[in-house]
Order: C-alpha cells, then structure tokens, then sequence
C-alpha cells in the first residue's frame, strides 16, 4: 500500500481502537525493505541492524572497534611547515590562489574506515503468507519485537543489545513448531565460517591500509590485506533450543528443526586495544574473550539476560522525561514512518512525536557510546559498507562534536565519557602534528579527520581540496568539552586529570595564532569549513587569513582553560598570558547586508545558503555571543541565519535548532525543527514518491543524506535547549518555547551550574519549578520574565511553586 493510502487508513482504524500507551516506541506494519527503515540496537559496542523479515530475516552486525588501519605513527609530509611562511606571504600579497595551492603541501594521510562485522540470516522454512505483522522498537527499555501470524502459528522475535552480558540477544517463540536456519556472511575477505551443535563461529580481519570512498581511484586499489595485521573480529552465536534438533553442516550453518522457543546469542570481540596499541603484537586475546561473553550468557536465561539489560539500561534512559502536549491518540496509532510523513506534508500537530525524536536521540547516545577512547562516529555504531561514506569516521569539524552536544544536558554524563577519553588521546600524535605540519612546538592540534587510531594530521595526501582538507582546529573544539563536563558535574578530580590536555590544545593556539598588520591576532592560512568565498578574480576559494569561525574556537577554548586553571588554582602566568591574548584577537565584524563576517573580509560567498555555520560557533555551542552581552553581534548571527534560510541537510538543521534557541527566537526554532522532521525515503527506493536532501527518514534516523547520527543527537539537544539554558550561574527556563508546546513539563534536565532541573508550565508560563545542586552558590533563574536569587546547597532540593 502506498503510503498516501496508508494514512487513510490507519487514521479509521484508530478511530476505532484503543490508542498505545505512552511508552515512546517506534512501530512498524511491515519488515524493513531499506536499512533507513530498520530498526537499530546497541549496548555500546555491539550493534545490531534488525529488518524483521519473516521470510529471511537479517541482522546486520558491527563492533564499534573494528575498522581497518593500525597506529601509524609516520609522519606523510615531514617538515611540511616550512612552506607555512610561503602561504602566509601569498595571503598578505592578496594571491589566494597560490596560498591555496601550497596549502596541499601541509597534508598528511587519511583516516582508517569503520567496518561491519556481517550478517545472521534466519531462514524461515515455513514461506506463507503474514498475517497481523508488526515490528517495535521501545525506547523505554531498549528492547525490539517483530510478530507476526503465519496460518494459525503466532511467531514472536524478540532483539536486545546487553551492556551487562555484552552480547546481543534474540528469541524466536511460536505457538507451534518451526524450522529455521541461521547462516553468516560478511562482506569481509577471507572471512571463516564453522558451525556445531553449540552454534557457529565467525572470523575474519579488516584491512590494514584503506583510504576513502569517494577517492576517484579504481576499487580495488583502496583495501590491502594482511592475515598478519590489522584489527581481527571474532563472533560467536550461540544457539538453544530446548526440544528442538539443532544441525551444523559443512557450511557452516544451522539448521534448527520443531522448535517453539529458541534464544540466539551474539557475542562479538575484536582484538583492538587501544589507539596507539598494534594489534598485531598487542593485541586482545579476542577468541577467548569472545567464547566467554558467548558461554556466561549462554548459561542464562533469555530472561534474566533482558532483566539485567533493562535495569541497566532504564537506569540511564529514565533519568530523564518530557512533555510537550497530547497528541490526537489517532496519530499515536500510525506506524512511524506515516506519521513522520503526515507531520512532515500536512503540517500536523504531534507534541508526542516530537517528544519520541527527542528520546529517541537519548536512546542512540545509550546504545553506542559506552566504548572507553571509542566514540560513536558518523554513523553512531551502524554501518553496513566496507566504503562508507565520509569512512564513517570521525569528523571534527562539527559532526563529532555534534554527537555529544545532548550528552550532559540531558542527564548522560556517562556517555559522554568515550569522546572525552578519545580526547586524551590525541595529543600523542597531536603534539607531532604541530611541529611537523605547522611549526608550533607548543601543546598539540587535530586536523578535520580522525578514527579508532586517533590520527590527528590534515589529511588529503597533497592532493585534497583545502576546503576540507586543512583545517586544524579539531583540537581546539574538542578540547572544550572537557571544561563543559566539569560545570555539569563539578568533578574536580576529572578536571585535574583533563587539565593538561586542555591546555595543550590553548598552547597551539597561542603559538599558531600571528598579528596582522592592524597588530591583531590571527590564524593563517585558515579556512571557514567546506566553505567557499569569491576571491577578488572571481575565484571561489578557501584558505584565507583569519576565518572568523577559527577565531570563535579558539576564544572559546582559551577562556576555558583559562577557568580550569582558575578552579584548580594553578598556571597563573599561563592565565595571564590567555587574558593577554584575548584582548588581541581579531573582533567579529559585521558585514555589508548585516550579517556577521565569515572571513576576515567582506567577501562574497559561492553560497551564502551553504550547509556549515562555523563562524556563528560562538553563539552556539560557544558561549561568548548572547543576547545580553554581545546584542548587536546576536543581531548579526540572527541576520546570518535569515540569509541561510530554511533549506539545509540534517545536522546543520539541528545546529540551527539549537542557534535560533540561543537567540530565544521561538518561531524559527520551531520551524527548524519541522525542517529537521521533513520526511526523506530511503536512500536506495526509487519510487514515485522518492524524497531527497536533509531530514529524518523513515526510522527517524537523521537524513543528511546519506545517514549521518549527528543530526539525532543535535536535533535531541535542541529540543532541550529550547526548554533550558544555562551559564554557570544562571539557569534560564522556556527561553524559546514555542506556542505550540503551550503546556508541558520536563524532568531530570541537567546544568552547567550543577543543578539538575524540573519543571512545569500552563499557558506557556512556568508553575513550578525544583532544583537538585550538586554544589554550594548563588545562582540566578530567570522565569516568566522574572529573575530569582537563589543560594544552593548540595544535596538540598528547592521547590518553587510561581
């Protein structure tokens, strides 16, 4: 049925039943055709991709740490900041084009490619018809469950990715017998299967050496293999089916005869050990860890194994709730993707919708991001392709970074934890890039790319476009996370031990960082990310001198590791040194059509509407523009946006969420966040009602496209930016509420004070408000137009009914 008739009918048949309960759950009516209609589950390292075929059902596999390459400590382009001074004499002289050209001498290899572990496929011998088929994922406890009526036989599978068994889980119950056989295949070379009547086991090696997708170089040539190097995989499934006759054959295949109640087990190890660790002499005993997650869950239960999942994982999902209004319980009984659908052509009104979106961003974050130094990347854990794109790496230039934007606000300090231990990481290899690639000797940086490895150097193998290639303030923005970990936890001891990696990131930018001829500080070269402007011969061009979004990084991170050193009392001439420099970078500057400046001059853009917004990075996730302190540049970033317009992909549709909230223009930011929402088809359906560009596709997965995570988890900290804001002093609530979101309320929502945070409101105004410290201050809130005083002590709740 098309999905236009879909609506139709799903819309009288609710009318007649009872509407689902208020668990947030995404819901099917059909198995998944494409991977963007599949379900997704994960205990943070282990995934899985469930399609719900009742035919051959597949579930596709990865391991947040299996990707191609090994720790390359080699420097491509040795001494490559000699030609710095050349590239910084062509800017002056106004030769864009030749400090753009020898911008591709400052340019070292690319990043490793993420890799998918395989499939199980589960072959139903029984082919008839379905009946009644319908396929769930429930956000609340992390659980997924296909049924479906095959003659008079009920088939129910039921999926679950455990952190504390560390396998995935499946069970396959009937009403009456069935026979079934369960297979494995991967696209890895030289992958083995063998199978028994325990079950069967998988193995195989990524390659160790592999470059881009998108390099226009034949196949073949981007993959090279070595049984002897590189990260290896080991999978065991086990399989129990009491009453049941299990058979291995020589294919390494079971088949499974007469059974009614059979759990599967997935346990998945990779040998990586670390990212400066070779695994070839370092690495894991991956076989025997694998064999021991298999047999401990294999001697359990399906139930007690999804009892310890769910109180595992609703420890973390039920810290926090919202409500932003009642939805006609007619569109609660839509499958999902129509509902995406009729919300996205018909303008409808769906509060629980959007509540469903914001939690599910919560529930990705939980399920692949529990990995210690191994953060989620482009695509969270889920990637089918040997090539994917982007290599799925992890892109710093705003998509990493992205991805844990809701981290803290919305109570998921933990999982933010795998990007901040990454993050010490980098100074291994970051300190080698900054005096190889740009002569600093001072601190470390990090380039637009890195992976599992933790390589920090501009890539492009002096062959790739400046526009991407060589922007090197990856360090910088990654390195303020740190800081804002601290103010929502108050941890003393993390920020001590964090300390010198913060600071190491604010000593390259001193000492990268020259005067102009005005005696400002700048960078240079610099590049504003992925964007163009037109040069004075009419060129489009990247590579500039102080691009105003580098400038914006490096503020931020300078005041942050300014306040660190203050906290832990500690580095005062270093302190002074920050203040110093700080009154000497170059200022924001607005430009001719009042938007604030891109690039140090007033140049035209190839496109002014262009997806990235790094120059407005003080706005937001920066601190340092507001409407209160800094209004006319508040103005300015307004006017940027205006000019941006609406139309953008999926993750700079959620920066612009949480930008347009920090400007507290409610309507716009409601409006991109149904821009977000706009309904985008599967990447491979080419149907008559085929969708492309930015959006959400039809198992809310952000639509850049193709797949990309960050627009989730940007999109879930919008909605809760929208709801609250917070400095280290001042906690403003509803600062951008919408009017549609008139009544409502939200629990559990985190600060940069260290008050976490309740509250309720009724025709937009708020009634009552608690407040949960984790420390003694004076903080301010700031309600219904109104500011309150409040003294605060740990562990002392405040209750303030308005």
């Amino acid at each position: 049925m098309k999905i236009s008739n879909r609506i139709g009918a799903y819309m009288l048949l609710a009318a007649a039943t009872t509407s689902q309960a208020d668990n947030p759950i995404l819901f099917f009516d059909r198995p998944a055709d494409f991977f963007e209609e599949t379900f997704v589950i994960g205990n943070g390292t282990q995934g899985g991709i469930i399609y719900g075929n009742p035919s051959i059902e597949r579930i596709s596999l990865n391991d947040i740490t299996f990707w191609t390459g090994e720790p390359d400590s080699a420097v491509y382009s040795p001494g490559a900041h000699k030609y710095i001074p050349d590239i910084r004499d062509a800017l002056e002289d106004g030769n864009y084009e030749l400090a753009e050209e020898l911008q591709q001498k400052i340019q070292g290899h690319y990043s490793a490619n993420y890799q998918p572990i395989g499939n199980i496929l589960i072959d139903f011998a029984d082919k008839r018809e379905t009946r009644n088929y319908n396929r769930r994922l429930n956000l609340a406890d992390a659980t997924a469950k296909v049924a479906y009526t095959k003659g008079s036989n009920v088939i129910t599978t039921e999926y679950l990715a455990s952190a504390p068994d560390s396998v995935i889980a499946i069970k396959i119950s009937s009403s009456q017998p069935i026979d079934f056989k369960i297979s494995f295949e991967s696209p890895i070379k030289d992958c083995r299967t063998q199978s028994s009547a325990k079950g069967i086991i998988a193995e195989g090696y990524a390659a160790y050496f592999s470059l881009p997708k998108y390099l226009k170089i034949p196949q073949e040539q981007k993959m090279q293999y070595d049984p002897n190097r590189g990260i290896k995989f080991r999978t065991n499934i086990r399989t129990i089916a009491q009453g049941a006759d299990i058979m291995p054959d020589d294919n390494g295949s079971l088949t499974v005869k007469n059974a009614t109640e059979t759990t599967i087990i997935i346990a998945i190890s990779t040998n990586f050990n670390g990212p400066g660790l070779n695994t070839s002499t370092d690495g894991t005993d991956f076989r025997t860890i694998a064999s021991r997650k298999a047999s401990r869950a294999a001697s359990k239960t399906f139930d007690q194994i999804r009892k310890n999942h769910i109180a595992d994982y609703s420890s973390f999902f039920s810290r926090v709730n919202i409500d932003l209004g009642n939805s006609e319980p007619s569109l609660r009984e839509l499958p999902t993707d129509i509902r995406l659908k009729n919300y996205s052509d018909n303008n409808a009104y769906d509060p629980d919708l959007e509540e469903l979106y914001f939690d599910y961003g919560r529930y990705l974050l939980i399920s692949c991001s529990r990995t210690p130094c191994v953060p989620a990347n482009l695509q969270g854990l889920w990637n089918e392709y040997l090539l994917p794109p982007w290599s799925s790496n992890y892109t710093t230039n705003i998509n990493l970074e992205e991805n844990y934007w809701p981290a803290e606000v919305t109570n998921l300090s933990e999982m933010h934890m795998p990007l901040l231990t990454f993050i010490r990481q980098l100074p291994r290899t970051g300190k080698e890039t900054a005096r190889e690639y740009y002569g600093v000797n001072r601190g470390w940086c990090l380039g637009q790319n890195s992976d599992i490895w933790a390589i920090t150097n501009p890539v492009g193998l002096n062959s790739g476009a400046p526009l991407w290639a060589n922007w090197n303030m990856g360090g910088a923005w990654l390195a303020t996370h740190i800081w804002e970990h601290f103010l929502f936890t108050r941890d003393k001891n993390f920020l001590r031990e964090y300390y010198p990696t913060l600071k190491g990131a604010a000593e390259f930018c001193l000492d990268w960082m020259i005067e102009d001829k005005d005696g400002r500080l700048i960078t240079s070269p610099s590049t504003s990310p992925e964007n163009y402007f037109i040069s004075p011969n009419g060129k489009p061009i990247a590579t500039s001198a102080g691009a105003v979004g580098e400038l914006a990084i490096i503020r931020q991170c300078l005041t942050d590791t300014k306040n660190a050193a203050k906290v832990l009392m500690t580095d005062s001439e270093f302190v002074a040194e920050i203040d110093s420099s700080l009154t000497k970078i170059a200022p924001y500057k607005i430009g001719s059509a009042g938007q604030l400046q891109e690039w140090a001059c007033d140049f035209k853009e190839q496109d002014p509407k262009h997806r990235h917004q790094a120059h407005l990075y003080g706005l937001y996730p920066g601190h340092h523009i507001t409407l209160s302190e800094t209004p006319e540049l508040a103005k300015a970033a307004a006017k940027t946006l205006e000019i941006k317009g609406e139309n953008t992909t999926g993750w700079s549709a959620a920066w612009r969420v949480n930008l347009l909230a920090r400007l507290a223009d409610a309507p716009k930011a409601y409006v991109m966040l149904r821009r977000l929402l706009k309904y985008v088809t599967p990447d491979k359906y080419n149907g008559p009602d085929k969708r492309r560009g930015g959006g959400t596709y039809p198992n809310l997965l952000d639509a850049h496209t193709p797949f990309q995570i960050d627009g989730n988890f940007g999109g879930s900290a919008g909605i809760a930016e929208i709801l609250l804001q917070s400095t280290p002093t001042d906690i403003s609530l509803l600062p951008a509420l919408p009017e549609q979101w008139k009544d409502g309320s939200f629990s559990g929502l985190r600060t940069r004070c260290g008050v976490t945070v309740d509250a309720e409101w009724r025709s937009g105004k708020v009634t009552t408000i608690r407040l949960y410290p984790i420390s003694d201050g004076d903080i301010f809130v700031h309600t219904n137009g109104n500011t309150i005083p409040l003294e605060i002590k740990c562990g002392k709740m405040i209750t303030l009914d308005l």
